[in-house]
């Protein structure tokens, strides 16, 4: 009962994590558009169609390239282009086509826009098109930015200050800086506020993964972990549902932000892990959380942490003989990663994975766009095709382990890269098919390998290990739009690069050890040996008795 409440309280503010990370989505489009015109309309022209308002062409509109002409109540007839407009030398008849003389003028009173679906956004409210557009196109990017950091970041802080005081921050930010953004009253107050907001919701979602792993015991910790991207797929329909139902932007976010009220509401009740407290050595907070989980779960005779760890103070006494540092006092870093080289070829696989999985994914989802119809809708569905694909990594993750189902997935996201190229071009209902089969694929191995890398790494560095994998993971997200970009070279050059990636990936899989059903590590030396390396990662490094008291805890978790 007691993890029950902390898993469910926890991963429900990871839905808030999807919803700001797709919110870019409706809140920066831009619509059609064109120049704005200096005076009051008389009539409009469009083609074959004529008006009395601009408002009555947008539903003609169907290319950038096509202009409009108005005629205003002195008589001026103007072409309105999107980034510049014309006046007429002569203004006789109203007609479309004028082989006249002409003056072009800038832009100099605005725009017009589109605002049959969306009344506001943030291009239209700052005007970011035309030689401001790159202003645009940098929202996203900025925001993945933060991601990154934020990763490394509030991952190293997990690992020095405790997973509890990282989320009770995190999820705080995520609502303040939620609200701020709705508030801000110009573009770069607004892509620093958005860039607040997406270390803070990036360092919540590492941590989260974190949290749960350590709360909750081998048995579920497989279906614990992969349904916290469930509920960030969620986010994503949320935000479909949001965005068809409310159409000025700023409003737009203040709805989204308040998903993230009932949480920061109470997550302060939520306790630290045992795991880590056991790792700094704060034996009686342990205990303190292990009597509280014991009183939720109504098991009358609680273990004792003396009698997990067996540690005995003449033992701790010798292991800090002749060292002033001990393990608990010694500041962990990304240097820890690559202590020896079983670690760090098991970093270094790692982050290839979470670097493949990341860029096949957002090549895959960027090569889904012909897939046309409403915007909406796509959306919500592109959310809800995550939640079996996630079903199915846990089924397989249970039954043939976490190696054994990233292998063949990452393989079979490279096969279905090489069949997209020979399927041919016209076959347009089979590419999607076969793109749809490429993002379920390397789904699979996307959302396995934040419970497999919390598993490969001990506690004392499983934050910063996670939170590393992440910032590799936003690298290959900025890389993917380039990556599209290549199609210009060759149409199937995103596709190739993609495949040779996954199948290098999954080739390196082979050499991770397997972690099913297997207790959490607590030290490096631990972890090296669980690769049946026995090298030692720091001559200083303690006697690994915790592992083993951490493994009784799990089943303690579970018998309760």
């Amino acid at each position: 009962r007691f993890q029950a409440c902390v898993y469910f309280a926890s991963v429900f503010q990871a839905m808030s994590c999807g919803i700001h990370y797709l919110a870019s989505v409706f809140m920066a489009v831009t619509p059609n558009f064109v120049c704005g015109f200096p005076g009051n309309v008389s009539s409009v022209l469009f083609h074959n169609s004529s008006a009395s308002s601009i408002e009555d062409i947008w539903t003609l509109w169907t290319s950038t390239e096509n202009y409009i002409v108005v005629q205003l109540e002195n008589g001026e007839i103007w072409e309105l282009d999107q980034c510049s407009r014309s006046k007429r030398e002569v203004s006789l008849d109203l007609e479309y086509e004028y082989k006249g003389n002409k003056s072009v003028f800038p832009c100099s009173d605005g725009f017009l826009y589109d605002d049959t679906k969306w009344k506001s956004t943030v291009v239209t409210q700052w005007d970011l098109v035309c030689d401001r557009e790159w202003l645009a196109k940098l929202i996203q990017p900025t925001f993945m930015l933060g991601v990154l950091i934020g990763a490394v970041i509030f991952g190293d802080i997990a690992d020095r200050l405790g997973r509890q005081r990282v989320i009770w921050f995190t999820s705080a930010g995520q609502f303040v800086f939620g609200i701020a953004v709705a508030f801000t009253f110009d573009y770069y107050s607004f892509m620093i506020v958005r860039f607040l907001l997406a270390m803070v919701s990036s360092g919540y979602l590492v941590v989260a993964f974190v949290y749960v792993t350590e709360f909750v015991g081998i048995r579920a910790r497989t279906w614990a972990s992969m349904h916290v991207h469930a509920f960030f797929a969620m986010g994503i329909m949320v935000v479909a549902l949001v965005g068809f139902l409310v159409r000025t932007w700023w409003v737009y976010q203040i709805f989204l932000s308040i998903a993230t009220l009932p949480f920061v509401l109470c997550c302060w009740m939520l306790p630290e892990t045992p795991f880590w407290l056991l790792s700094e050595e704060r034996y009686e907070d342990a205990q303190k959380v292990i009597n509280t989980m014991s009183r939720w779960n109504k098991v009358s005779t609680p273990c004792k942490v003396s009698e997990l760890c067996s540690v005995q103070q003449d033992d701790l006494a010798s292991g800090r003989m002749g060292d002033n540092d001990t393990s608990s006092t010694k500041k962990h870093n990304i240097l820890d990663l690559f202590c020896n080289w079983q670690i760090a070829r098991r970093t270094i696989t790692v982050w290839l994975i979470w670097f493949t999985g990341s860029l096949g994914y957002y090549v895959f989802s960027l090569s889904s766009v012909s897939l046309g119809g409403n915007e909406y809708l796509n959306l919500f569905l592109i959310g809800a095709v995550e939640l079996p694909c996630y079903i199915i990594a846990c089924i397989a993750m249970d039954k043939l382990g976490r190696r054994n189902t990233l292998i063949p997935f990452l393989i079979l996201s490279a096969l279905i890269c090489v069949l997209i190229m020979f399927i041919p071009q016209d076959f347009n209902i089979l590419i999607i098919l076969a793109n749809m089969a490429g993002k379920f694929s390397i789904g699979v191995a996307f959302g396995l390998i934040y419970l497999y890398t919390a598993e490969l790494y001990p506690t004392i560095v499983r934050s910063l290990a996670v939170g590393s994998g992440s910032m590799m993971c936003r690298v290959g997200s900025v890389v993917a739009p380039f990556c599209v970009y290549l199609r210009s070279v060759w149409i199937f050059m995103p596709l190739l690069l993609v495949g040779i990636m996954a199948l290098l990936s999954g080739i390196l899989t082979i050499m991770l050890p397997e972690t099913l059903g297997k207790p959490l590590t607590n030290t490096l030396v631990e972890a090296t040996e669980m690769g049946r390396n026995k090298k030692s990662c720091s001559e200083k490094t303690p006697p690994a008795h915790s592992g083993a008291a951490l493994e009784k805890i799990e089943m303690f978790g579970q018998e309760s």
